[in-house]
Parts: C-alpha cells; structure tokens; sequence
C-alpha cells in the first residue's frame, strides 16, 4: 500500500494530480483543496489513502494526514463514498467537521456537492459524539507540501487534548465534544488550556 508521495508536480488536473517520483508519474485523486495549492514543477507531499479493487488501484492524497484521516472516517457512515468524502473535505476542515457532527449542522455538511439532506441527517447521527479519527502517528511536525507549517494540526491537537481533558474530569465524552465545538464556535483560536474553561462555561449555560 502507499501510504505517502513526495516528488514533482508534473501536471495539476481536475480532480487529480500526478506526482513525479524517480520517473514514475503516480496519479492521485485529490479535492480542490488540495489541488489549489500544489503547483507545476514544485515538490510536493501527499498523505495517500489507496483504494485496491478488482480492477483498478485509485490513490488519494491529501495535504495533511487529519484529512486524510477523515477522509476514512466518513466513509465509514453508509451511502458516504470517496466522491463525498472528498467533496465534504472540500467545503469543511477536519475542525469543522467536528463541529459540525458535535452541533449536529446538517446545513454545513449539505453544502458539499452530491451530499442531500437526508444523507446529511445520517453523517450528523453516526459522527455526532464519536472521536475524531486517529492518523497513523507518522506526520508530527511534517511540514505539508507547500513548505509552510500546517494550521489544521495544533488546532486538530487544542480539540482533542480539551476534550480528553473534559472526559477525565468525568464529563461525558458526547457532551464533551459539543461544549468544545460551542467553544470553537465563539472563540476558534483558544489554545487548550482556555478551550477547556470556554467549554466548561458552555456545559454550565
């Protein structure tokens, strides 16, 4: 399985990208996203997800391995396929993904395309007070392709270490995310230390 790519953009499609390693061009299947920030002839990194069927082997790369972990995650919900996993990556961050099922906003993620009410009703009911998906660990500190540091995983980080600090104070952990997610709502920057007290506040309202 290949699970990340690291050469040159040789060429920025729609909807896909194919990426020069030691002369062998591999095609991924990326958002717009993702796309919109890769250029020609620039170096790139993409954290892949690889799909194997009986005939045919599709990449997909994403900028960051928070997405690509949600990306899993919402195909974990039934009717949720790449097509709509990638085009609710499109339209929300992996924060706001969260927020989104934690506030069950059906709107937010009807706003991506192919993804109806009635789908959403189902992708707010199976995410809402689940976890966020855990990454395969290898990406600390790696910068993303662009070469710039990555604002997705210390926000990623602040969310997840407020709430497991919430649930160890022995609130539950449903209730724990919505009260971060309310957090965030307000105050999308707090670190985790004022995050933990804007979502104790939430809970107290």
């Amino acid at each position: 399985m290949i699970g990340m790519l690291t050469g040159n953009v040789l060429v920025v499609g729609t909807g896909e990208v194919i990426i020069d390693i030691n002369g062998v061009g591999y095609l991924a299947q990326c958002g717009r996203r993702t796309l919109s920030n890769l250029s020609v002839g620039k170096v790139a990194t993409l954290h892949v997800e690889t799909h194997v069927r009986e005939t045919a082997i599709t990449l997909y790369g994403f900028a960051d391995e928070e997405e690509r972990a949600w990306f899993v995650k919402l195909q974990s919900v039934q009717k949720v396929g790449p097509k709509a996993a990638l085009a609710i990556l499109d339209v929300l961050s992996p924060s706001e993904i969260l927020s989104a099922a934690s506030l069950e906003d059906k709107t937010a993620f009807s706003r991506a395309t192919g993804v109806g009410p009635s789908l959403a009703s189902r992708i707010v009911v199976e995410l809402s007070g689940k976890a966020p998906p855990v990454g395969r660990g290898f990406t600390a500190g790696l910068p993303p392709h662009t070469g710039e540091s990555s604002s997705v995983i210390p926000e990623m980080s602040a969310q997840k270490d407020a709430i497991s600090a919430l649930v160890n104070l022995g609130i539950e952990q449903s209730n724990a995310l919505r009260a971060v997610a309310s957090a965030l709502k307000v105050s999308p920057d707090l670190e985790t230390g004022a995050l933990v007290k804007a979502a104790l506040k939430e809970l107290g309202n």
